[in-house]
């Protein structure tokens, strides 16, 4: 294993946390990633986000839960809006929850958390307006108190999208949040 952010998990040359945490904290608690993306999972995530290879998501799920070391009380995917679920046909967070619930016997909950407005992707903005692309975007429908909820999503790149839900299920209550992703982008 190489040493990583003990928050983001990007890569470092020593255990601790990344500059990037230490100067503009993230509202996550923590962040458990699979692999890194590059070659030849970056493909596998592609075809199963973009092409519906849907079998492909038992094999990244596998991946993940071979990681986690303990059980949170509640895993919930990453939302979409009802227009990108139209787009794409499936919620890819959501296939991997549902996998990771089953395999780690813990309840997932897909309605919880709503994406209330359309956003850019994320993946066509600069890395610097990402945080502001998804401000506000996200509404936790439900208590939380007290509880280890997990996020799950396929890519973490900036972890905008993960802080701004985790700020949402910590304003309801929850006492941690760890983002469980298949892959870890290698920033700047």
């Amino acid at each position: 294993d190489i040493n990583h952010c003990s928050s983001c998990a990007h890569p470092l040359p020593a255990p601790g946390l990344c500059g990037r945490c230490i100067t503009e904290p993230p509202h996550y608690d923590r962040v458990i990633a699979a692999c890194r993306y590059a070659f030849p999972l970056d493909g596998l995530i592609q075809a199963y986000k973009y092409n519906g290879r849907l079998v492909a998501g038992a094999a990244l799920a596998s991946l993940l839960a071979g990681r986690i070391r303990s059980r949170p009380d509640l895993i919930v995917p990453i939302p979409l809006t009802a227009q990108r679920l139209r787009e794409r046909g499936f919620n890819q967070a959501l296939e991997l929850a549902r996998i990771l619930g089953l395999q780690m016997s813990v309840p997932v909950d897909a309605r919880i958390c709503v994406k209330t407005r359309d956003t850019a992707p994320q993946t066509r903005l600069p890395w610097k307006e990402r945080r502001k692309n998804i401000r506000g975007a996200f509404v936790v429908e439900g208590s939380m108190a007290g509880c280890h909820v997990a996020v799950v999503d396929d890519v973490l790149t900036t972890g905008a999208t993960l802080s701004e839900l985790a700020r949402n299920l910590k304003r309801a209550g929850a006492a941690t949040v760890t983002g469980y992703v298949i892959a870890r982008t290698v920033g700047r």
